[in-house]
């Protein structure tokens, strides 16, 4: 759904994985590049794993699983 003045974006923070915003949105990245999605859902990456950043591409779960098996 588009955002207006009475219905803003809705950002979803979801515990331990990306930040579900819905779309289409615009990421201005620290090096200044600005990177585009007109998906109406997008998981933006917080770990820094992501093959795909700022996109997430699920590495966050792959990670957790080796962790959680070496203990």
């Amino acid at each position: 759904m588009p955002n207006t003045p009475e219905r803003p974006r809705r950002v979803t923070v979801v515990p331990g994985g990306p930040l579900l915003v819905e779309g289409p949105i615009e990421v201005v990245c620290a090096d200044g590049r600005v990177v585009r999605s007109r998906r109406f859902q997008v998981a933006i990456c917080t770990c820094r794993r992501s093959r795909i950043y700022p996109w997430c591409d699920t590495s966050h779960r792959r990670r957790t699983k080796r962790d959680q098996e070496a203990t």
